[in-house]
């Protein structure tokens, strides 16, 4: 396994570009299955997710060419609709092929998905919604079987808890149904839209992406689309706390600020300066000292729980106590313990972490247990005296582009041991 070794102190400066999207890089890759048609996507992260979602694609029957941040996909026919355990055991977003599936072949194969130990992210809410929309599905031996032989109808689906890619997986199935499907309680996550205006190019009938309630009238096919990923928010997100932990003035380019702005109200809460040179950069300048300040994770609009990890990280370097509360995953603490281990003051009551601030963290050899959890790692090692040893960086390999080339251009003296 490879390791970044980490030597900190040193305050980011210049620029950084910001990728595509992973998490709206994944569903634009399973939306191809719903056409025979060419499906053309620019600005696709070249990550380890985005990579295990092309070999599943073409395990299915997709025709994938890529060249640099082009994917282009043509799934003329379905081989076989199965996404194996084998492929898709350390990637949640597998089971987002089980609506196009389903819509397209009427029936489905899919392994209960993996991913980040970070709590549970239950799959019924897909079953639940495809059972309303006429779906017979069955669970046994760790695989969920769906059957729509007379097609998909529409219904109104009203989710119990919001969610992201249950929104999206329903919204595809939702677009080769008969009628018109309603989607109650959906996500409202930037990526969702981005997924809807891909639907909309391949000509489906898509209203509300954005809000809490959407509409889909069912057309009889798509065709083919070409589209660009939207940036990504969470990488964005990280170095702008990256350039605020280490005291830095750091430019963040090719981002969406809008898509940021619970972080940056914190982050400006907190005594950093952040500003907005143009529509698409960012600038954060560290200057004095940070100040604590309690934070809740929400669903979008508010304070992503993808960026929990990396503002705790921030809170150990302020000054007074920051209380940070976890409302979306249950387990989604475990970097707590590797933060303290280079010397923080954080303690776990339940669903939210106490931090006592103004820490000197020192270098020490740690583990990276979730994605989000490994750029925690990776933003305290970069304050932290002496030298830190990451270890299982596979974990951010999944969600971040090349993270250590970037952090190193502007500064950051880190390499990958491999």
């Amino acid at each position: 396994m490879d390791k970044f070794v980490i030597a900190g102190g040193t305050p980011l400066a210049g620029e950084v570009s910001t990728s595509g999207s992973k998490n709206a890089a994944l569903p634009a890759l399973a939306a191809a299955l719903l056409t025979e048609e060419p499906v053309i996507l620019h600005r696709i992260p070249r990550v380890r997710d985005i990579r295990t979602m092309q070999r599943l694609l073409v395990d299915i029957g997709s025709r994938s060419d890529v060249e640099g941040e082009t994917v282009r996909l043509e799934t003329p026919q379905i081989v076989c609709p199965e996404a194996p355990y084998e492929l898709v055991k350390t990637m949640r977003a597998s089971s987002l092929v089980l609506g196009p599936l389903v819509a397209r072949t009427g029936r489905a194969r899919v392994s209960l998905p993996g991913g980040c130990a970070i709590g549970a992210r239950p799959i019924n809410l897909h079953i639940f919604g495809l059972e309303q929309l006429g779906a017979r599905i069955e669970q046994a031996h760790g695989y969920i079987q769906a059957e729509a032989p007379e097609g998909l109808h529409g219904a109104t689906v009203h989710f119990d808890r919001i969610t992201v890619t249950g929104t999206e997986d329903l919204m595809m199935a939702a677009t080769l149904a008969k009628g018109e499907t309603v989607l109650r309680n959906a996500a409202r996550e930037p990526e969702v839209v981005d997924l809807a205006n891909l639907l909309i190019a391949m000509g489906a009938k898509i209203e509300g992406a954005g809000t809490s309630t959407i509409r889909i009238e069912g057309v009889t096919r798509l065709g083919g689309a070409e589209h660009t990923i939207i940036p990504d928010r969470i990488e964005a997100g990280t170095f702008l706390v990256a350039g605020a932990i280490t005291g830095g003035d750091l430019a963040i380019t090719d981002c969406e600020p809008e898509h940021v702005g619970a972080l940056v109200s914190k982050l400006q809460q907190a005594g950093v300066e952040v500003t907005q040179p143009d529509g698409t950069t960012l600038r954060v300048r560290g200057r004095g000292k940070l100040r604590s300040v309690d934070m809740t994770t929400e669903e979008y609009p508010g304070f992503a729980t993808d960026l929990q990890a990396q503002y705790m990280a921030l809170m150990t370097q302020a000054e007074g106590i920051a209380i940070v509360v976890e409302t979306i995953f249950e387990n989604r603490f475990m970097h707590a313990q590797e933060l303290a281990r280079m010397g923080a003051n954080i303690r776990i009551d339940g669903k939210q972490a106490i931090v006592a601030g103004r820490r000197e963290l020192t270098g020490a050899g740690v583990i990276a247990s979730d994605l989000r959890a490994s750029a925690s790692l990776v933003l305290a090692a970069l304050v932290a005296r002496g030298e830190t040893v990451i270890d299982r960086v596979y974990h951010i390999d999944r969600g971040y582009e090349k993270i250590e080339a970037k952090l190193a251009q502007v500064g950051a003296k880190i390499r990958r041991v491999e």
